[in-house]
């Protein structure tokens, strides 16, 4: 197959135009044609009285015609080979690897195990995610939080109630083989090509079942509820691990454990600080949601195409930088989407966003986050970024009111001392209730000034942002891990041979994407490992 790149189509596209596209830049007859499909696509918006689709393509000829289109050397014209994943052939396992935590990470972490023949066993603190979602329900009803169950724990990690997103900023092969999986476990094909592309919490939950079961079918064993406790080693090498289920203490003899307990496991972090496995700060960010109409930001984003029925809602992502130094910056931005409850420690307060697969809602909402480095903190302690985000979400449920009711206010009384009015066109999507609080009463004052500073330059850049009814809900505390657990080039813990820090809550992966990748790579460094014993 041939690979053409930087197709401009228009956004009533037919087949028959592209494949007119095709024949131009190739200068055959639509006829010579086999077949075409998208590789990449996404929308460009450069211009807003021309918006298009600009795309990549793959497109099947015959051998003959194929070489002889390659041998003309015409620009974005290459070949294609498509990816294939080879997984190790495994048929003899004396002692079974364990991963802990059945997140992205985890999940393509005992994927590849599973399929290479080592017949994992996964431990989840939380529940499976059927259970997981009545929990999350129970909570949002009566504000009684399950510790172990909730957006943050449980079957499929925090993204499994964050959308979806599957953009990354890496590049990586893997995750063609990722993609792939999401698709034959149940999510659209389109995430096969969008530039942009998200499943949804709607869709993803039975995705993330589905993915369950198929590494079952390949001898792998998930226990849930499972919180593992400890480990044992020998001479700086892992012998055991330990878990607690149903109140009792269990043993697993192992010599290989993924720890994949994602960025919120602080529990994790505290005791691989007691024992000794060598720990590092990492810079994170904290900050606020911020809910705009759905339709404004279509309207600024897209102009006269705003209802397009092809574009769907509009996204952004955007970033500012301050004369004091300090960056404002979008995340996680989640269009036609809500504000959630995010909590899972009782008495601290955690909001987050996610969208259903249609992005249908009222609001856009993203957070707006600024930087958190060693110098913020004021302390040299692994574990200093982790006190400060317990602090802040402490003050952010007292403000709240101390029942799980997010402190917000409108973007008019915080940037300009209006009287506070949530009646106005844009109504809170935080479903545990708002009450009216200013951010500087659960964030540090640099963070607030970089916010109020920042917000106008931002609504510089998108119209609209600066509506004085947007609403601010706090506190985004959760976007990255504000710890790293050391490793080495074999992903193995530099404190523990056998010891595999993965993912996000390891600091080594920033989103589902670049989770699900480090998931695989550390895999398949215990797999190599096990293959040299």
């Amino acid at each position: 197959m041939i690979k053409l790149n930087n197709i401009n189509l228009p956004l009533d596209y037919t087949e028959q135009i592209i494949k007119q596209k095709i024949s131009k830049k190739l200068n055959i007859s639509a006829s010579k044609i086999i077949s075409w499909h998208f590789l990449k696509k996404s929308v460009d918006a450069r211009k807003k009285n021309a918006i298009c689709f600009n795309v990549s393509l793959s497109v099947l000829l015959s051998q003959k015609k194929e070489k002889e289109i390659l041998r003309k050397n015409i620009p974005s014209v290459s070949l294609y080979e498509e990816y294939k994943y080879n997984f190790f052939k495994i048929t003899e396992v004396k002692k079974r690897p364990v991963v802990v935590g059945f997140g992205p990470a985890g999940m393509f972490a005992a994927l590849v195990l599973a399929k290479s023949g080592l017949k994992p066993i996964i431990l989840e603190q939380g529940t499976c995610v059927e259970q997981r979602q009545k929990d999350i329900l129970h909570f949002i009803k009566t504000g009684e939080l399950n510790e172990r169950s909730n957006v943050q724990f449980g079957e499929g990690g925090a993204g499994t109630f964050s959308d979806g997103k599957l953009t990354t900023g890496i590049k990586n092969q893997r995750i063609q083989f990722i993609l792939k999986t999401f698709v034959e476990c149940g999510a659209p094909s389109e995430i096969l090509y969008l530039a942009k592309p998200h499943i949804g919490t709607d869709i993803l939950v039975d995705v993330v079942k589905n993915i369950r079961m198929e590494i079952i079918k390949y001898g792998g064993e998930i226990i849930f509820n499972a919180k593992f406790c400890d480990f044992n080693t020998k001479n700086n090498k892992m012998t055991s691990i330990i878990y607690e289920k149903n109140d009792k203490l269990k043993t697993i003899e192992t010599d290989s454990c993924i720890l994949a307990t994602g960025h919120s496991c602080r529990d994790i972090f505290n005791l691989l600080y007691n024992r000794n496995i060598e720990l590092q700060q990492k810079n994170f960010a904290v900050g606020v949601r911020i809910e705009h109409l759905q339709s404004k930001i279509n309207e600024s984003m897209y102009g006269k195409f705003a209802n397009h029925p092809n574009l769907g809602a509009a996204d952004y992502k955007i970033a500012v930088h301050m004369p004091t130094g300090f960056d404002l910056y979008t995340f996680c931005m989640c269009p036609g989407g809500e504000v959630v409850a995010a909590s899972s420690e009782k008495k601290r307060l955690v909001v987050n966003g996610m969208s259903f697969h249609k992005r249908d809602g009222n609001n856009a909402n993203s957070a707006l986050l600024v930087g958190v480095s060693s110098k913020m903190l004021e302390s040299n302690h692994p574990l200093a970024g982790m006190w400060f985000q317990q602090n802040i979400e402490e003050k952010a449920y007292i403000a709240g009111g101390s029942n799980y009711s997010a402190p917000a206010c409108t973007l008019g009384s915080f940037l300009y001392g209006q009287k506070n009015d949530f009646n106005k066109s844009i109504k809170s999507t935080y479903k545990l209730g708002i009450k009216y609080a200013l951010p500087h009463e659960y964030l540090p004052n640099y963070i607030v000034d970089t916010l109020k500073y920042g917000i106008p330059m931002i609504a510089e850049k998108i119209s609209g942002f600066g509506d004085e009814s947007a609403v601010i809900t706090g506190v985004e505390s959760r976007s990255s891990s504000p710890i790293r657990i050391l490793r080495n080039e074999n992903c193995e813990s530099v404190s523990v041979n056998g010891l595999y820090p993965c993912g996000e809550g390891a600091g080594y992966a920033g989103g589902i994407m670049s989770a699900a990748v480090d998931g695989m790579k550390c895999a398949e460094s215990l797999i190599t490992n096990f293959c040299n014993k």
